[in-house]
């Protein structure tokens, strides 16, 4: 099953910059997964179980170095990469 991730991240802390590009730049190097990036998210396509690994393993990995950080998820069972929807 395909799936796509929109996904937020805010530490909160006065240099929240480097670790937000830090985290989506490990995410970049996952085979398999496709990233686009905006000002306001990152939007995340690819296999379910890929991906969620991938998102497991990587937030672990912030929270353990910087716990004051927040993550908003928005998951769609489709791949909205390729999908020709459009909103209404």
């Amino acid at each position: 099953m395909k799936v796509s991730i929109d996904i937020s991240m805010y530490p909160l802390q006065a240099e929240y910059c480097q670790p937000i590009i830090e985290f989506i730049e490990r995410i970049e190097k996952i085979p398999n997964i496709q990233i686009q990036r905006n000002a306001m998210s990152t939007q995340i396509f690819g296999e379910y179980r890929p991906v969620m690994d991938a998102l497991d393993s990587e937030i672990q990995q912030v929270l353990e170095k910087i716990p004051e950080t927040v993550f908003v998820i928005k998951l769609i069972g489709i791949d909205r990469n390729k999908a020709n929807i459009h909103a209404c």
